[in-house]
């Protein structure tokens, strides 16, 4: 995720203020729940779920998980509990975690009869895997032996996308752009991407591993962030199709059944930084069906899908989001002021 320490350094004074005053707008708890997105897909915020008391702070939420208990698993940047487990209702079930400063990627992974959770942190410059509850199993910091690092703060790994059999893939996204493939046995196998391979800077922030059975083969689908496009690779980093997301900010992309949601973090991030984002409902073609708290999809007569941004001022600034098997959603938030992920339901 964009760090405030990497604003700083980027953006300059000016930019910082405007950054502080997005923060300053954090919105209130929702007392009135007005219907959001259109078509078959329109929610309804439920009030005042997931809001905790003092003794579990959140900074930045970042990544959303589900384990199959039914909990909503919750990873935000405050080092007083990095993981904080909620049930279906919006109650604590669990938090830990003090390691992870830079907390950002979260992944739920199953692995036999066990869950796992692979996290990615930007500041110490590894992704870690634990168990539900907290005990870390096996971690990986910088790839030196790749060659394409200097020294460690180069790398500072985004997301982890997986596949069935054990292999994952790591997007370096605040990085070098590079995304490293590691087999089932958590060995390193590859690595691609970068600027030598096309990728551009602030590109791959998340993503997922696309199996359903249209495809030939499991790609790549990758959320290019600031490049504003959905980005499918194969499995061996060779460039499928790009689907252009304008106005938007794509961070992450999750499949629910024959559907994509994405997150957009803002409307033109980086260019406006104040804005508020939305989040997008895509159909098996990547075509846009519902920006949820957007304005609606509107493509021209060559199918050119044309700028979008936020209509309410529900969101700010989502991050991930989470689709539960009731259809519910929950949103986790960057710089939206500390505030706890939202929870939405289709109405």
């Amino acid at each position: 995720m964009f760090t405030r320490r990497h604003f700083l350094k980027t953006a300059g004074a000016a930019t910082a203020s405007a950054f502080v005053s997005a923060r300053a707008q954090a919105p209130a708890i929702v007392t009135s729940a007005p219907v959001l997105g259109q078509g078959e897909f329109r929610y309804r915020v439920v009030p005042g779920w997931g809001v905790l008391d003092t003794a579990t702070p959140v900074n930045d939420c970042h990544g959303l998980a589900r384990d199959r208990a039914g909990h909503i698993i919750l990873l935000t940047n405050h080092s007083a509990n990095n993981v904080i487990i909620y049930d279906r209702a919006g109650r604590l079930v669990h938090k830990w975690g003090t390691s992870f400063p830079g907390a950002h990627g979260l992944s739920l992974v199953t692995e036999g009869n066990r869950e796992v959770l692979f996290i990615t942190d930007l500041t110490t410059h590894r992704v870690a895997k634990t168990t539900l509850d907290g005990q870390l199993l096996e971690e990986w910091r910088w790839p030196a032996q790749t060659g394409k690092y200097d020294k460690e703060d180069q790398y500072r790994p985004s997301w982890t996308l997986h596949l069935p059999n054990g292999e994952f893939y790591v997007l370096d996204g605040y990085g070098r752009d590079y995304i490293l493939h590691y087999g089932a046995d958590g060995k390193f196998r590859r690595i691609f991407g970068g600027a030598e391979g096309g990728i551009v800077h602030w590109g791959p922030h998340a993503g997922m591993i696309d199996t359903r059975a249209t495809n030939a083969a499991p790609s790549l689908l990758i959320a290019m962030s600031d490049q504003q496009h959905l980005l499918r690779l194969d499995l061996d980093g060779r460039p499928l199709a790009r689907t252009p997301m304008p106005g938007g900010n794509p961070r992450q992309i999750r499949r629910h059944r024959d559907h994509y949601f994405v997150a957009h973090l803002a409307d033109n991030w980086p260019q406006d930084r104040s804005s508020r984002g939305f989040l997008s409902v895509l159909d098996a073609e990547l075509r846009v069906v519902s920006n949820i708290a957007g304005t609606p999809p509107e493509y021209d007569t060559s199918g050119k899908l044309q700028p979008m941004r936020h209509q309410e001022d529900t969101f700010l600034h989502p991050h991930d989001l989470l689709v539960d098997t009731d259809e519910s959603l929950y949103v986790a938030q960057f710089a939206s002021g500390k505030t706890y992920p939202l929870k939405l339901e289709r109405v």
